[in-house]
């Protein structure tokens, strides 16, 4: 079975008027990168929240390597969120030794090893480091680790064009290649050369699901372009 992901009929409604996901079934392969893509408020977020079962959906399904998204999902998933959740007052070395307690597949030698190339320092205070080097550390103990799934939300935003390209990099060259990486990203240009797959969605709904070599060569443009002309942006 090449299926990592299975979604039926996924529903998240908050109320009858706020549907952030609306009956959605997709299935993604293994072995994969994919852009997760669409306007503020699409419902890429709660989607994403349902996968790590942070948000339990309103009806339908997820299915992560044939089992429901529960203890056993979570612990192959890793999952890097959209806002900063490390403590400042901790220092890199401490974190790294909390992830290892917590997680029977992540390697502290390979996060050493990245901090190195990026000449920083474990002993630092996460609150003493700039945002940049923040998303870095944060991004560092997630590829560290060795998943079923990657789960990226928004990796590369707020930092410099340099950041943006070490951050790529290093998904490409640091996580499992029998997994599958999910990035949801609004700087498509930045990080469409990655991808392999994309999904559209807005108003919660999925819109488009396709591999990045199609939308080149059905359409002549890049996935950049397409999302603007799908979504007249």
């Amino acid at each position: 079975m090449n299926e990592l992901v299975e979604i039926v009929g996924l529903t998240k409604a908050y109320d009858a008027k706020s549907i952030a996901v609306n009956n959605i079934t997709l299935s993604l392969p293994k072995g994969k990168i994919i852009g997760l893509l669409g306007p503020n408020g699409s419902g890429k977020t709660t989607l994403i929240k349902m996968m790590n079962g942070l948000l339990t959906p309103t009806s339908g399904s997820i299915k992560i390597n044939g089992r429901f998204v529960g203890p056993e999902t979570k612990a192959r998933v890793a999952y890097l969120p959209d806002r900063t959740y490390l403590a400042g007052g901790q220092n890199i070395k401490d974190i790294l030794n909390y992830f290892a307690d917590f997680y029977s597949d992540f390697s502290k030698e390979k996060a050493m090893e990245m901090l190195q190339s990026l000449n920083i320092d474990p002993d630092t205070k996460m609150k003493t480091l700039s945002k940049g080097t923040k998303e870095k550390v944060q991004l560092i103990l997630v590829m560290s680790r060795n998943a079923d799934l990657y789960i990226l939300d928004e990796p590369i935003a707020g930092v410099d064009p340099a950041a943006r390209d070490y951050i790529l990099n290093t998904i490409i060259n640091n996580y499992n290649p029998e997994a599958t990486v999910l990035i949801s990203t609004h700087l498509i240009g930045d990080v469409e050369k990655v991808l392999d797959e994309v999904i559209f969605m807005r108003y919660g709904q999925l819109v488009l699901y396709t591999s990045v070599d199609n939308i080149r060569e059905q359409h002549g443009k890049s996935v950049d372009a397409y999302f603007r002309e799908v979504f007249a942006c």
